[in-house]
């Protein structure tokens, strides 16, 4: 039987977790919507303002799979948590238990920094669902995903009002035009 290894990412395996984002891209009929580049991976995964984390799966050494997460926060438990963006595990290495040790991984992370929950999406579609299910997870179906991207997105900032200070003029660091 293989062993399994997860461990923390380093800046060098920045193209293997692009690798993995391409393939994961590809199997959720996306492929031509990575934008992201090695490049990227570095500097916001390394640079001086880190903004996600990630765990690589190894299967007798060889990377197999891999967890990329960010913090969040809840409001109602006044406590952070980690979103898990991807986790994808290459099809030859799923029979070995994989997923489930990144997600251990994950949990374990969560708790001892304290945090209280841990998020992540799935495709309605995504057979992948019913692993999740096993391992302890929640469809919350009164919550839905929505998202603002692309031209809206600059359509809705550029309509952008002078942020007020607490007298009522300009706040702090704006131009108050």
């Amino acid at each position: 039987m293989p062993t399994v290894t997860i461990r923390s990412a380093v800046e060098e395996d920045c193209t293997t977790i692009l690798r993995f984002v391409r393939e994961l891209a590809e199997f959720e009929r996306e492929a031509d919507s990575v934008k992201a580049t090695e490049a990227d991976f570095r500097r916001d995964g390394w640079g001086p303002h880190p903004v996600f984390e990630a765990l690589i799966a190894e299967l007798d050494g060889t990377p197999v799979g891999f967890a990329l997460t960010f913090r969040n926060f809840s409001t109602w438990e006044g406590r952070p948590g980690l979103y898990v963006e991807d986790l994808y595990v290459t099809p030859d290495a799923r029979r070995w238990g994989v997923g489930r040790k990144l997600l251990v991984a994950v949990a374990q992370r969560a708790v001892e920094r304290g945090y209280r929950r841990v998020d992540l999406n799935v495709l309605d579609w995504n057979p992948a669902r019913e692993f999740y299910d096993r391992v302890g997870f929640r469809q919350m179906k009164e919550w839905l995903p929505y998202r603002l991207t692309g031209h809206a997105l600059l359509e809705l900032a550029a309509a952008a009002l002078p942020v007020e200070g607490p007298a009522g003029g300009p706040a702090e660091g704006s131009s108050g035009k």
